[in-house]
């Protein structure tokens, strides 16, 4: 009996096995290893660092994975001020059918490709678009605006993007928060920023921390929205990446790239793990 569960837990476990061993793990080593490649010749390879060095010693490279780092930052933390006060008020403000609204409008925009979404704020932004006609219409702006291909237009689009990676954990830790704890504080004559402070934010911290390393990541490995709505001059980490593999046919380039990017997204998840206090596999769980 005990040989026959053991092989049904077996036969389950393998889907995702061959899924990690051939989607992850056996492209990320041949990435690693082609990145160790430098060319010297037609078909002729020798193992180097030569691509990191000519990562190091181009400030272009350089100025692209630092910009591309902080803006990423700089889209999770936007998304989570704003996220968190929508979950809040959809876990703790509102019940019965109005909940499931709000949650369905969260939803409703991922129901389409992030290409057409991308496309709408395109219209809405562009010189001739919604808002710049709401501007002269409203004598805000004497003529168009131009409101795309700049970082505000990149930001905007990430954080929309990704807002429902962040709503949905957040929504689901304040749910298991008991509202009698809420209430019991104000009882004893805590103030909204202090139950925030010392009650709310702690119990959610897992969904944050969870919500966080997504959006982070999401942002950090876009590719669509920044080069739609940040132009040729959006300096994504990302477009390098793609220009070395697509471009200019330079794999090994390309892989080390890659693998940079890998490891940015490690060292900024692992930290953000040590600096919340959190472990992986409660945040996950």
């Amino acid at each position: 009996m005990r040989t026959h569960r053991n092989f049904g837990f077996y036969l389950l476990l393998a889907p995702l096995a061959l899924w990690l061993i051939l989607l992850i793990i056996i492209p990320q080593v041949n990435l690693a290893m082609l990145s160790l490649q430098e060319r010297v010749g037609v078909r002729q390879y020798e193992t180097s660092l030569a691509n990191y060095r000519t990562f190091i010693e181009e400030p272009l490279y350089l100025m692209t994975f630092a910009r591309t780092a902080v803006m990423s930052v700089l889209a999770t933390v936007l998304t989570l001020l704003i996220g968190f006060p929508v979950a809040y008020y959809i876990a703790k403000m509102v019940r019965g059918r109005t909940r499931s609204v709000l949650f369905l409008l969260c939803l409703v925009p991922f129901w389409v490709s992030e290409l057409v979404r991308t496309f709408g704020w395109m219209i809405l932004l562009r010189e001739t678009g919604v808002v710049s006609s709401l501007l002269q219409w409203a004598g805000i702006a004497s003529g168009p605006v131009e409101m795309l291909y700049n970082d505000a237009a990149i930001m905007v689009g990430l954080v929309y993007t990704s807002m429902l990676f962040m709503v949905v954990p957040l929504v689901t830790t304040l749910d298991s928060l008991d509202d009698a704890v809420i209430e019991a504080s104000y009882d004893l004559g805590g103030t909204a920023p202090s139950i925030l402070r010392e009650i709310v934010i702690p119990h959610a911290m897992p969904g944050i921390v969870s919500g966080c390393i997504v959006v982070f990541m999401l942002s950090l490995g876009n590719y669509l929205t920044p080069i739609m709505l940040g132009g040729k001059e959006s300096l994504w980490f990302t477009e390098l990446i793609y220009s070395q593999f697509i471009v200019r046919f330079n794999w090994e380039l390309g892989a080390a790239f890659g693998f940079l990017l890998l490891f940015l997204s490690s060292v900024i998840v692992w930290a953000a793990l040590r600096l919340s206090g959190q472990t992986l596999e409660k945040t996950m769980g």
